[in-house]
């Protein structure tokens, strides 16, 4: 009661903290940098990268200004193509000297309104950058540029028996993914990015070039200094452009088994994955959909899977001992009510099956014809899953919206997919809301209010809640020191 109390609070405070009067406004409000660009300016940039590589048409702009997210888009003045470091250092340069706004840019596909250009300004765009620099297989790592996928990746990794197991869903760049410190299917087993990228190569709003754990280091662990590398890991392009990432492989799994199951309650299937993960079996994958999200599945990926809760399953490891692994979880899903249990019987149905589960978001809005997703994310302490997800649904229900749900429940995280229609204001509003309810529920738990989206464009007013004043005053003081002019990707993170 006490903590629900505090948030609430600190929530009523969010609008004082960032009023007008507040010296706080002029430094890190989205009026906080005014862009200077003019004809000289562009010239300077054509200087740097080349004409080729600098575009002030409408469509580049539009293509930049938006992430896959329901955010309105906000187009950067000029969109600057970097194809070295060099470069990205030299743009970075420019844009403080001359207080313009600077956005890195990967693939886009984020969901927080992360590369809004709020403020116009520079979108620097790093996808030309996608050299892997080195693949060190004996040591498990390898290095990458910021235009390197993370599908690119593992197809280049494929001959050496290794890949890159952090999945998000999308075919995100692998240096994004260190900026939202993304997750995703694959983290119950593996982890995040906080636990997997041993370096980073980052440039500064002022030019300088740093490795976060030193030139050429890769160890997998070490005590010297601070830890910068976790510093820049969900930082959203705020502090810098990451411009290569040293990250952790894994060897390719022996034997995997994908399976299916369902379940008439939502209760039954949370308490299975709770119980699955207090028997220490070790999961690779670990995913709830509810029965909204398997009706859009059937929907968009044109399946006849049994229209309930379920839970996506899957195994990784040597083969003698997976099928007690199986056999294991089996008795938990029975134990529970659960039915339907199905083995995907080869390579071609497993893949078929995830790349649905992937596409998931887009089966959501797919029930609206020109909908965006409005996704939101929470995660909690495993134990206090069964609570959140249960109440969550009702809200769901009892305001009439779609609203499909789908958790990477193995380490606590679930998100809502609501397909949403700005002119659709009621209907807009009823997802407001549930966001935000969700999101303060989560925290009441001794959740988060995201474990993978970020914070971008549409929780900044959670995160005081989140971390409280005097935290997000040394935030700040983090961000004024590596960006004291406030180019770095402005109106992100903090109002």
């Amino acid at each position: 009661m006490y903590l629900s109390k505090c948030i609430r609070f600190c929530l009523q405070q969010t609008a004082r903290t960032v009023s007008k009067e507040s010296p706080l406004w002029k430094r890190y409000s989205t009026a906080a940098v005014q862009p200077k660009i003019d004809t000289s300016f562009v010239g300077a940039l054509k200087t740097i990268v080349g004409d080729a590589n600098v575009s002030t048409a409408d469509a580049i702009r539009e293509q930049h200004g938006h992430d896959e997210s329901h955010h309105a888009v906000a187009m950067p003045d000029v969109v600057v193509f970097a194809e070295s470091v060099d470069h990205v250092s030299k743009v970075s340069k420019l844009c403080n000297d001359t207080k313009v706004p600077l956005i890195p840019f990967g693939s886009g596909t984020g969901l927080e309104g992360g590369v809004n250009a709020l403020q116009g300004g520079v979108c620097l765009d790093v996808t030309k950058m996608d050299q892997i620099v080195q693949v060190n297989a004996e040591d498990f790592d390898c290095t990458v540029q910021p235009g390197v996928m993370r599908l690119g990746l593992n197809n280049y990794l494929r001959d050496t028996g290794l890949w890159f197991p952090i999945d998000p869903g999308a075919d995100a760049s692998v240096c994004g993914m260190c900026a939202t410190s993304a997750s995703g299917t694959n983290a119950v087993k593996y982890g995040t990015m906080r636990e997997n990228v041993l370096n980073l190569q980052v440039v500064l709003p002022d030019g300088r070039v740093i490795d976060t754990a030193g030139r050429g280091r890769r160890t997998k662990k070490t005590s010297a200094g601070y830890n910068l590398t976790n510093l820049f890991l969900g930082s959203e392009g705020t502090l810098g452009t990451i411009t290569e990432a040293t990250v952790r492989l894994y060897g390719i799994p022996e034997k995997t088994i994908s399976a299916v199951c369902h379940f008439n309650e939502v209760s039954e299937a949370v308490d299975t994955v709770v119980q699955i993960l207090q028997c220490g079996i070790p999961m690779a994958k670990l995913e709830f959909l509810d029965d909204s999200a398997i009706d859009c599945f059937n929907r968009f990926c044109k399946y006849d899977m049994t229209v309930a809760h379920s839970l996506f399953l899957e195994f990784h490891g040597p083969a003698y001992g997976l099928e007690d692994q199986f056999q294991s979880v089996k008795e938990l899903i029975e134990m529970n009510n659960g039915f339907g249990l199905k083995q995907a019987s080869d390579a071609d149905e497993r893949n078929r099956l995830w790349k649905a589960r992937h596409e998931m978001v887009w089966a959501c809005t797919a029930r609206i014809p020109g909908s965006k997703p409005y996704s939101t994310d929470v995660c909690v302490p495993i134990t206090n899953l069964p609570e959140i997800i249960t109440k969550t649904k009702q809200m769901v229900v009892e305001a009439d919206v779609i609203g499909p749900m789908v958790g990477h429940v193995g380490d606590g995280n679930f998100h809502i997919f609501f397909p949403c229609d700005h002119s659709d204001t009621e209907t807009f509003k009823k997802i407001k809301d549930i966001s935000h309810k969700m999101a303060v529920m989560a925290m009441e738990l001794n959740g988060t209010c995201t474990g993978e989206h970020g914070i971008g464009i549409g929780k900044r007013d959670l995160l005081v809640a989140e971390v409280g004043e005097e935290t997000l005053g040394a935030m700040k003081q983090i961000k004024e020191t590596f960006d004291p002019n406030n180019i770095m990707n402005p109106g992100k993170v903090f109002f």
